[in-house]
């Protein structure tokens, strides 16, 4: 499975950090990179259900591939969206259906930071980006 140019930047700058304390700071960073949604856009139809943060997800067709834009009210939370929207930004929907999120994660070294609440509500938004995508 091939990996986006910003799916590579993540990897190679989460593997930089030394500790948790950089690679959280660096997972806040990359929340600030999100495209912001609209109060329009902030609404129930976009919401992910599951999480138990709010979390929306938008897709929209750029192409032949979809770009999912996400946004969410825990800061945390945002950083963990733009990680996954960079490791899934531009796959054709065969591959987004195969997306392994536990090794997504662990390649990242941040597995093991992710509460069982987190890892379920990031399931949904990988799950919510499938129906999207139709696959």
């Amino acid at each position: 499975m091939s990996l986006a140019v910003a799916a590579q930047e993540a990897l190679a700058a989460f593997a930089a950090c030394p500790g948790w304390e950089q690679r959280a700071r660096l997972l806040m960073q990359w929340g600030e990179r999100l495209e912001p949604l609209s109060e329009t856009e902030r609404v129930d139809e976009h919401r992910v259900h599951g999480c138990e943060s709010l979390v929306w997800l938008i897709a929209e067709q750029r192409g032949e591939h979809l770009h999912f834009r996400a946004s969410s009210d825990a800061r945390l939370l945002r950083g963990l969206l733009a990680v996954l929207l960079a490791r899934v930004e531009g796959l054709p929907r065969a591959e987004l259906a195969s997306v392994d999120l536990v090794d997504w994660f662990n390649q990242l070294g941040l597995q093991r930071q992710l509460s069982p609440s987190r890892s379920n509500g990031l399931n949904a938004v990988l799950q919510r980006m499938r129906e999207l995508a139709g696959s």
